[in-house]
């Protein structure tokens, strides 16, 4: 049994690719809940459909369903509505992050990540690079990467 631990909200996962490749008919794929297969509600009927029609029952736990291909146009409807669900706590979740941190950006609290360097060690690492040194042994000597380095080269 293969467990997928990415996020649903997007359906370019390696693990999902793995299980949509192996599974085969009569097969059972056990989810913890709909929106760990998909968050968004077009991507969720697709992926039920893709493997229901491939002969695949797929269950939902948490929501207590199973979907077969044979399914009742009730089974249908639930699909649709507790996707719909999943898609709106996703959206209300990322819009609540994006308020928190407007708000923390306001009061200065949200500044980013801490700079790798300091600034004299940016000022040695440029008059260093301008004098000809090789990229890969300053960014190694620096403590860190060369995209790191061109990026302070830039600046």
């Amino acid at each position: 049994m293969e467990t997928d631990t990415a996020s649903g909200k997007d359906t370019k996962r390696a693990g999902l690719a793995a299980m949509l490749t192996f599974v085969r008919e009569g097969d059972t794929v056990v989810v913890h809940s709909m929106d760990r297969l998909a968050r968004n509600l077009d991507d969720l009927r697709r992926l039920v459909q893709l493997l229901t029609t491939r002969g695949v029952r797929i269950t939902f736990l948490k929501e207590n369903l199973t979907f077969t291909g044979e399914d009742t146009p009730m089974a249908q409807r639930m699909l649709s509505v507790m996707g719909a669900f999943a898609e709106f706590e996703r959206a209300l979740l990322r819009e609540r992050q994006r308020e928190g941190m407007a708000l923390a950006k306001q009061r200065g609290a949200y500044r980013g990540r801490k700079k790798s360097l300091s600034p004299d060690q940016v000022v040695a690492l440029r008059t260093r690079a301008a004098a000809g040194a090789k990229k890969a042994p300053l960014a190694r000597e620096f403590g860190i990467s060369r995209e790191t380095l061109y990026q302070y080269l830039r600046m």
